[in-house]
């Protein structure tokens, strides 16, 4: 019988995982949005979403709780001053996923990843290209 999998493990372990999705996290507060493969950005979306959801918070505690997890100061307090703020009025889904096709060279499925309230800006027109793993 097929039991639903809760983390989406990408072929690494649990150590991998963790610094992977904690350093495209960090990519994606830091130039508001990227290209990866779909399946990283699938797994993106949900931790990058509790980073917002910290950040709205606000308190001492959930500025520590993102340290912890993101490792980068400067990148938490963009986190908690610029993007948490736009999208205060929004109970969820703060980031959005667009399919972009097959990669050239190994026909991986790609995506951006964007904040869905980010204001645009001309730094965040270029897209950050995700070097793989």
């Amino acid at each position: 019988m097929r039991k639903r999998r809760k983390t989406v493990k990408l072929q690494r372990d649990a150590a991998h995982r963790r610094s992977l999705l904690a350093n495209l996290t960090c990519s994606l507060i830091e130039h508001g949005r990227i290209r990866t493969t779909l399946a990283k950005a699938k797994a993106l979306r949900p931790v990058a979403e509790r980073m917002v959801t910290l950040g709205k918070r606000g308190d001492l505690h959930a500025r520590r709780q993102a340290v912890a997890f993101l490792r980068q100061k400067d990148v938490v307090k963009a986190l908690f001053e610029d993007i948490a703020p736009a999208a205060a009025e929004r109970v969820g889904g703060y980031c959005r996923i667009i399919k972009l096709g097959a990669r050239q060279s190994d026909s991986a499925p790609m995506a951006l990843i964007e904040w869905v309230d980010a204001p645009v800006t001309a730094e965040a027109t270029e897209v950050a290209e995700v070097v793989e793993a």
